[in-house]
């Protein structure tokens, strides 16, 4: 008998230690999250940086909770070349397809850099049904997509700004510069990809034909571009107040540096990439003050005292990579997707893509860029105020190399400064 006794609790503990077993096992097995993006660019360099800042803070945590059982977040990137110059659609597709076949991913964060690519993957990313949260590609086209066929396209999402919300802060941007100096003459510089395109023309059709504006000309530059001079002359010869680029090239630095050195008579404001972040100042020889510049998501690049998520994200950054972050659109709502993303599993209690879409769609969360919503289009919804919506900020350069953000006023620290030989038209 007690030989039986014996056996029956050596059994026992045996379960017990192959459930153990078990659970660990299922608890090591990690939830994969694929990264592909350019990642010789500086958006989505710091983009993956700020996703494996997240990863490693959930996974410090104990991971992700998927009914009831602890599994750790794992990170596949691969750079697609999508932003380089004459690298081909087609091949940075192979490179999307490439990571989900390889590394299985329950979802994708960041995604492509260009519209262009975003659009034509979006078929890739029904096809084998990944979860995608985008961080940098803007044009609104993919809403159009999802909208008109929801069950095909309902696995890609857009945490970043898009085209069509970054209107809406260059035109409340324009519309201050009109309110307080009288301005109402722009010349429009933009590169020539999809997201600029369309944000150009978006704003003189939505902004400056209805309020009367004289639009002066609309230039397009190639990417790569690296010599503005003469659009600025023209510029000046045409008694331009305002000049509004709009760029994420590198070499888009040089309009900056050209328009400070050619004492152009026209405030600057738009987006230049290289212009956004703390390192700008010294990498233009503190030649940038009077230069207006936007940031697409608060905490890419620039926090705000007046919203504490966004500089405890931005800190949290410094402190882990010993330096700030410099891309002013990208890394803020990279590292908030993560976060999206597990609350999205934690409530289907499933990795299944079907299962995630269906909790994303529900994502109402007070994050680093302000309150996360997505709209029917699975755009995340941008506002003024960060208790209401995702914001975006505009700031200007000073002439002691700081950066006072002066748009929107929920956010605002400071007024509009005209550079040197500009006076209020009014």
């Amino acid at each position: 008998m007690m030989r039986k006794r014996t056996m029956v609790l050596v059994l026992a503990i045996m379960m017990c230690t192959g459930m153990f077993f078990a659970q660990s096992s299922m608890a090591a097995d990690p939830i994969v999250i694929g990264v592909p993006t350019s990642t010789g660019f500086l958006e989505g360099k710091e983009a993956l940086k700020a996703v494996n800042m997240a990863v490693n803070e959930i996974n410090a945590q104990g991971g992700v909770d998927v009914n009831g059982t602890k599994r750790l977040f794992a990170v596949e990137s691969a750079d697609i070349r999508d932003a380089a110059p004459g690298v081909p659609v087609p091949e940075a597709l192979l490179g999307l397809e490439k990571i989900i076949l390889s590394k299985k991913p329950a979802a994708l964060i960041v995604g492509p850099f260009r519209s262009e690519a975003l659009m034509a993957g979006m078929d890739i990313i029904a096809k084998y049904k990944v979860p995608l949260l985008g961080t940098i590609a803007m044009s609104p086209g993919s809403e159009a997509k999802i909208k008109k066929d929801p069950e095909k396209y309902k696995y890609v999402f857009r945490t970043c700004l898009n085209a069509v919300h970054l209107v809406k802060y260059l035109a409340g941007t324009m519309a201050l510069l009109n309110e307080e100096f009288g301005f109402n003459k722009v010349y429009v510089l933009h590169q020539d990809v999809a997201w600029a395109r369309a944000t150009a023309g978006f704003v003189k059709k939505m902004y400056f034909d209805k309020a009367g504006w004289d639009v002066l000309e609309v230039e397009a530059f190639p990417t790569g571009t690296s010599d503005f001079s003469s659009s600025l002359m023209k510029a000046r010869a045409k008694g331009a107040q305002i000049i509004m680029p709009i760029f994420d090239m590198p070499q888009s630095g040089t309009l900056v540096k050209q328009w400070n050195a050619m004492k152009v008579p026209a405030v600057l404001a738009g987006f230049i990439s290289p212009l956004a972040g703390s390192e700008a100042w010294k990498t233009f020889d503190g030649k940038i003050a009077g230069a207006m510049n936007t940031i697409f998501e608060l905490g890419s690049a620039m926090p705000s005292d007046m919203y504490a998520p966004s500089r405890t994200f931005y800190d949290a950054y410094k402190k882990t990579y010993g330096k700030e972050i410099q891309a002013g659109h990208g890394p803020a709502p990279a590292y908030e997707s993560v976060y999206i993303l597990k609350e999205a599993i934690e409530r289907a209690k499933s990795v299944d893509s079907d299962a995630i879409v269906a909790e994303l769609e529900k994502t109402d969360r007070m994050g680093v860029m302000g309150r996360v919503k997505y709209d029917e289009g699975h755009q995340a919804i941008y506002g003024f105020d960060p208790k209401e919506a995702c914001v975006a900020t505009v700031f200007q350069w000073t002439e002691d190399g700081k950066r006072t953000i002066v748009f929107p006023a929920s956010i605002a620290e400071g007024k509009i400064k005209l550079p040197a030989g500009l006076k209020p038209a009014k």
